[in-house]
């Protein structure tokens, strides 16, 4: 017979042991559904003419800390799919809104407008001032709200968003309408600018343009190989004999151009990033803090050389020094473990230096100023005399619609008319209307054509240029003679985040995800224009 007082001490000690029990599993239950921190520093990056090929052909050259970081810790998108070949600007719209360019706005970094005859950059505004510059421009064109003004929201405007590109177009989008600053080098003055539009001009920028203004320290600077010739891959042996050696010289009028395209651009960008990070102290707040961030590995066209790989490949490995050492100021300053990164390459363009003349490669040269008069001179025959084109801008034709509105003739026609006439010249490969793509008749994939057109900012008729021909009559001196070659649609991307396990996704993917995933990542709403879902990670 068991004793009562024996009886009483077993049931309190099993009821403790079960009251125990059952806290350490509501608390463990508690644990697992809480949900991590929210990253208090948002970094995006735009890398302009990424390729997976060169990613892969120098990793045995790269350090530790720079893109296998990306590729070892983070979820690696092997291919970002733009749709059709497209530009700096309008891919970063793509990636920061999630939205086509049809929805967004921004289908190319400059606009054409037929009635001045003039082309300008896509946020041309006259309305708002320049700071450091006399360009006057705004986001009033971008037509949706960004991943960085949804971040912006999302903290109630106690969180700041920054951007730092060498180009203004790119700087913009990633600043977004509720950005503090955006900030782009000037291709006349290469002072740092910004647009008035944006409430800050950092200390940072402005100590930079009195104290260490790049007209003063281009003379000096030389881009040379970051490592011996001899250990370059898939590089000739006459290239190795006489090493490549870049300079930016007063006397050169493009100098600021080629600045900008080269590999020093993208440690100057990170220099100031760095310094933004330390000086503005990013990510230390309670909200939310974004830098973004553009970098350029596009192909070399200012090189004295037209086979520029040397300049190809020290441009990634430079880059990588670069991001190793941005990761760097992220260590010492919020902390890697607090901080989201996501990197979107944009394709490479589809235009390139024409190769030696000995090579015998076929060429030719496209004159739209010669084209489009013999175009007029053909629709004078149609229709009576008249100045029926209107202007001639990125391989689209302007048409004159009041003197058609005039004659009666319908506007449709007489596209389709210009694009059968246009078809038949030397070098046009293709020729279609603005009607072919508002109908899905245009081009291979004619859905991701119409996504990626904005229809009030496009020409009538638009052409294709055979490949190895050069377009000339540019109007500008200061533009290089390229050919046209075929172009990527796709590029590799990268997400990097403490909530998230590394790796690979193979399948092409739409450009557009980025926006949606790293709202989720975040937990707050996607941009307002974003229409696809985010990647399950």
């Amino acid at each position: 017979m068991v004793k009562p007082m024996y009886h009483k001490q077993t049931l309190q000690l099993k009821t403790r042991i079960a009251g125990a029990v059952a806290a350490s599993i509501v608390g463990l239950t508690l644990n697992a559904q809480a949900p991590a921190a929210r990253p208090q520093l948002v970094v995006g990056i735009m890398i302009d003419g990424l390729s997976a090929d060169y990613l892969s052909l120098l990793q045995g050259y790269m350090t530790d800390g720079g893109f296998k970081r990306l590729m070892h810790q983070g979820v690696t998108v092997s291919d970002l799919d733009y749709g059709t070949p497209v530009d700096a600007a309008t891919a970063t719209a793509i990636a920061f809104t999630g939205a086509v360019p049809a929805v967004n706005g921004i289908g190319s970094s400059t606009v054409f407008n037929p009635e001045l005859k003039l082309s300008r950059p896509v946020f041309y505004d006259p309305a708002v001032m320049g700071n450091y510059t006399d360009e006057t421009l705004s986001p009033a064109r971008l037509r949706v709200s960004t991943i960085a003004d949804e971040i912006r929201i999302a903290g109630g405007g106690l969180g700041s968003v920054y951007s730092i590109a060498p180009d203004a177009s790119t700087a913009i989008i990633m600043a977004g309408h509720a950005g503090n600053s955006a900030a782009w080098i000037n291709d006349v003055t290469g002072n740092w600018a910004s647009s008035a539009f944006y409430k800050e001009m950092p200390v940072v920028l402005q100590s930079r343009n009195r104290m260490q203004p790049l007209a003063m320290r281009l003379d000096t600077l030389t881009w040379v190989p970051v490592m011996s010739s001899d250990n370059y891959p898939d590089v000739p042996s006459y290239k190795k004999a006489y090493p490549m050696r870049n300079t930016f010289l007063r006397k050169d009028p493009n100098r600021f151009r080629a600045f900008k395209a080269s590999a020093p651009v993208n440690t100057e960008v990170t220099t100031i990033a760095s310094d933004y990070i330390s000086s503005l102290r990013l990510g230390s707040h309670d909200e939310t803090d974004v830098i973004n961030l553009a970098y350029t590995v596009q192909p070399y066209d200012y090189s004295p050389d037209a086979d520029a790989r040397i300049e190809q490949m020290d441009i990634y490995l430079r880059l990588d020094r670069d991001l190793e050492r941005l990761f760097s100021a992220i260590d010492a300053g919020p902390g890697m473990d607090k901080a989201l990164i996501f990197v979107a390459g944009t394709p490479r363009r589809a235009r390139s230096r024409r190769d030696d003349e000995k090579w015998a490669i076929p060429h030719g040269e496209f004159s739209p100023r010669r084209a489009m008069s013999l175009l007029n001179v053909y629709l004078i025959a149609l229709h009576g005399n008249g100045e029926w084109v209107a202007g001639f801008h990125d391989k689209q034709i302007y048409l004159n619609q009041s003197l058609a509105k005039e004659r009666g003739i319908d506007m449709e026609s007489l596209r389709s008319d210009v694009a059968a006439f246009m078809v038949r010249m030397s070098g046009v490969t293709e020729a279609y209307t603005i009607d072919d793509i508002i109908n899905l008749k245009a081009g291979v994939n004619p859905q991701a054509v119409r996504n990626n057109t904005v229809i009030d900012q496009t020409g009538d008729v638009i052409i294709s240029v055979a490949p190895g021909w050069q377009i000339v009559d540019s109007g500008s001196d200061l533009e290089l003679p390229l050919v046209e070659r075929s172009a990527s649609t796709t590029a590799p991307g990268f997400i990097l985040a403490p909530s998230l396990e590394a790796k690979t996704i193979d399948t092409p993917v739409d450009a557009r995800i980025i926006a949606s995933t790293v709202a989720r990542c975040l937990r707050i709403r996607s941009p307002n224009g974003a229409s696809v879902p985010s990647l399950k990670l």
